[in-house]
């Protein structure tokens, strides 16, 4: 499956719907933005971070329980409800660049589709996260080829909310089959931009003095991984049924 050709295509998409494939991207990155920006404020992160290593230069060695004690136990179950939030606003956001690809009407609201069937969503993503964890004991190739494995999960989801969990697990694990270096090589293609979009933030956060930087390159970069991703999606749903 060549990468040029799904990164191509993704590229003909985003200027056929632009502005509007920018304008969602944008609203998808405000919101996960925010929404880690509240998790960290609401734990106290950053001062967990500053004391944990104040602690270890003066020598004294952290307890699991010591370093939590230094959290906000408050912000705890508050950042705990917008961690769930994240995997629901990002499957949405994957909806809609499903029907950009298939060149379905599209509009902001499907950044929230995601709550439509939440609970399978949260459950997929627990389920799966726990899988990769597993297969990580293992050894790290084994935790990236579970990570591969199961990649087309969210999509199988959107693509019928009537299926169990389990189902798309299977199902994603099926399309997946001698495919994970096609898209393991599709993901290194991007590495270049995100890398660009990382030293770009890094330069925005050390020189403006704002509360909250948005990724700036990510406005681009979002939707082309996104429509990309879709993109080899739709080509293994087609490579099926041929």
């Amino acid at each position: 499956m060549s990468g040029y050709e799904l990164k191509s295509g993704a590229r003909k998409l985003m200027r056929e719907n632009s502005p509007k494939v920018f304008f969602v991207g944008l609203l998808f990155i405000v919101l996960v933005t925010v929404m880690t920006d509240l998790q960290q404020r609401l734990t106290g992160a950053s001062e967990v971070i500053e004391k944990y290593l104040e602690q270890m230069s003066a020598g004294i060695i952290q307890t699991p329980g010591t370093i939590l004690s230094y959290t906000k136990p408050g912000g705890l179950a508050f950042a705990f409800v917008l961690s769930l939030l994240s995997p629901i606003i990002t499957t949405g956001y994957k909806s809609y660049c499903l029907k950009i690809s298939r060149g379905q009407k599209a509009d902001y609201v499907d950044v929230f589709n995601g709550f439509l069937f939440f609970g399978k969503v949260i459950l997929l993503e627990i389920l799966i996260n726990i899988f990769i964890l597993l297969w990580s004991f293992l050894l790290i190739v084994p935790g990236i080829a579970a990570y591969y494995r199961y990649r087309q999960a969210f999509y199988i989801l959107i693509d019928d909310p009537g299926k169990g969990i389990l189902q798309c697990i299977r199902e994603s694990k099926h399309l997946m089959k001698g495919k994970k270096l096609d898209l393991f090589l599709v993901d290194l293609s991007f590495i270049g931009w995100l890398l660009l979009d990382m030293s770009v933030t890094v330069v925005l956060l050390m020189t403006i003095p704002l509360p909250i930087v948005l990724p700036i390159v990510s406005i681009w970069l979002t939707p082309y991984f996104n429509l990309t991703c879709a993109e080899f999606y739709n080509r293994l749903i087609r490579d099926l049924v041929v």
